[in-house]
């Protein structure tokens, strides 16, 4: 099936992240469909057994199994290639297949990978516990502390990963600096980009090797359908990833796909008003009596302030703070499940980057495995609430959270 001629050029870097977020990656059929085609087939025909043979050895190109490609899964890896400026891009079942992938594709028994330790809790799991049962070595460090990077890097040292700003307490990273560590120690930089979205922040501008999603956030963006990403060079798809994938078989459907590529042609108008809405709670909630911290990168309180205002950018340059808020209440558990209940417009639910506000409590869902040592480290206290704000209007949230916190 040949490429749609009205949007070859949209993967262009010149064009509008807008423009690239609607057209980049169409490939239309003869019928010239306007909305991306689904392609909900498992395989393909061939015109004769010499053509099936042709495409298997790689002599010709196309589709084959849509374990391994898809055409509706190859538009949303090229969309994202676009908006992300990556030179390859597999798409996955979950934003965990694309983690695992990532960092599993590239790895071998006596490999050593050194991890920050502000991570979503199954993160932790595959740094801490996976890779060591596959004979993988693993170090987590104090993500904000350049000197602990580069004290922690070994000979064998082959990866790093990192996520910022980290969940649920929003600590940053300096991906460029880290990025330099990474490279002098002959390691790769894996980026987990989840809570920023390419929107605000585009790793590989700043070194990175390999960005990840979870597409069931905000690339979504509705709380509908599960997904993830890995964006990296051609080099790094062709040699380590499109190999594992197609082996061990992590693929996503082609209906999520397609969800998913309807829903970056709005990426960005959404992710702006999250940020927008959560800048307002933000500032709202640091004036509560009630509650002890507040953690948003947008805030000047916010330790990191200044690496946000330069990391985390639209494409215009212009600061973002992401659309997640952390806040502490005092009194500990009783307190902060108190609050919870009595909010009414946001919905107590582990999602992130949906349309609609929601609110967790960490401590006993998405990091609860850890020990109450692991989350003392982090900062995970027992009064932590970690809020994603939706699309809602800023003051009904207010309110809402005004009414709780009262």
């Amino acid at each position: 099936m040949a490429h749609d001629p009205s949007s070859k050029d949209t993967r262009n870097a010149a064009l509008g992240a807008r423009t690239r977020a609607v057209h980049a990656g169409t490939n239309r059929t003869p019928f010239g469909e306007t909305s991306e085609a689904l392609f909900l087939t498992s395989g393909y025909v061939y015109d004769s057994a010499e053509a099936a043979e042709a495409r298997f050895k790689g002599d010709e190109d196309g589709f084959i199994y849509s374990r391994f490609a898809n055409p509706t899964v190859r538009m949303l890896e090229e969309r994202m290639m676009a908006l992300e400026g990556a030179g390859d891009a597999r798409a996955t079942a979950t934003g965990m297949a694309a983690v695992t992938a990532s960092l599993l594709c590239q790895l071998s028994a006596g490999d050593h990978v050194v991890a920050s330790r502000a991570l979503f809790g199954s993160c932790r799991y595959v740094i801490e516990e996976l890779l060591p049962r596959f004979g993988i070595g693993s170090t987590l460090v104090d993500g904000r502390d350049l000197d602990a990077w580069a004290q922690a890097m070994q000979p064998n040292t082959k990866a790093t990963f990192l996520e910022t700003p980290s969940n649920p307490t929003l600590e940053l990273i300096d991906i460029e600096a880290v990025a330099d560590i990474s490279h002098k120690a002959g390691a790769r930089l894996v980026v987990d980009n989840v809570f920023a979205t390419p929107t605000l922040q585009r790793p590989l501008e700043q070194g990175a090797d390999v960005v990840v999603y979870s597409a069931t956030k905000h690339i979504d963006g509705q709380g509908r359908c599960l997904g993830g990403l890995v964006l990296a060079d051609e080099g790094f798809v062709a040699d380590h990833l499109a190999n594992f994938l197609r082996q061990t078989g992590p693929s996503i459907s082609p209906f999520n796909a397609w969800v998913m590529l309807k829903s970056l042609e709005t990426l960005e108008l959404r992710v702006r008003a999250h940020c927008d809405g959560a800048a307002q709670v933000a500032r709202f909630l640091e004036g509560q009596d009630a509650l002890t911290r507040v953690f948003y990168p947008g805030l000047e309180s916010h330790p990191q302030y200044a690496l946000a205002q330069r990391q985390m950018t639209y494409g215009n340059g212009v600061p973002g703070g992401s659309n997640m808020v952390a806040f502490e209440v005092r009194g500990g558990k009783q307190a902060a499940f108190a609050l919870a209940n009595r909010l009414s417009i946001i919905k107590i639910s582990n999602n992130l980057g949906d349309s609609k506000s929601l609110i967790t409590h960490p401590a006993t869902t998405t990091h609860q495995r850890l020990t109450p040592e692991a989350r003392a480290e982090l900062g995970i206290d027992e009064g932590l609430l970690r809020l994603s704000v939706g699309l809602e209007d800023p003051e009904d949230l207010i309110a809402d959270l005004g009414r709780a916190v009262g």
